[in-house]
């Protein structure tokens, strides 16, 4: 494959990553969803109803043309992301607090009554 490759739908923004042209997808999105849940053109399309199957395709054909390259950026990403994850994971009670619903009363009225809001959670 040649370094001057042009891709139909694909462009590389300032930062070097591989956009889906007039949307805000960047490809490795797609790309990510096709790797690791096996998602096929069909599926994507079904996800992202606003994407067209041209801008689909034209994803996946980068993709695999990039194919070494975007797997290791994908999984270097993951990594990261439960490396995060691991890092900064909070309890039950710590996220309702920053909700504002330190007692867990209050949050079990608001989830037992579907469709309305109660005290701190209508923001």
């Amino acid at each position: 494959m040649s370094t001057g490759t042009q891709y139909p739908h694909i462009s590389i923004d300032a930062s070097g990553a591989a956009r889906i042209d007039d949307t805000r997808y960047r490809v490795q999105h797609l790309a990510a969803e096709h790797y690791f849940h096996g998602w096929k053109a069909e599926e994507l399309l079904r996800q992202h109803p606003d994407l067209r199957p041209e801008l689909v395709y034209a994803a996946l054909t980068y993709f695999y043309d990039h194919y070494d390259a975007m797997i290791a950026q994908i999984e270097s990403s993951a990594a990261a992301a439960e490396q995060l994850r691991r890092t900064h994971s909070m309890s039950r009670d710590e996220l309702l607090k920053r909700r504002g619903l330190a007692d867990a009363a209050t949050w079990h009225r608001c989830i037992d009554e579907p469709g309305r809001w109660h005290g701190s959670l209508a923001r």
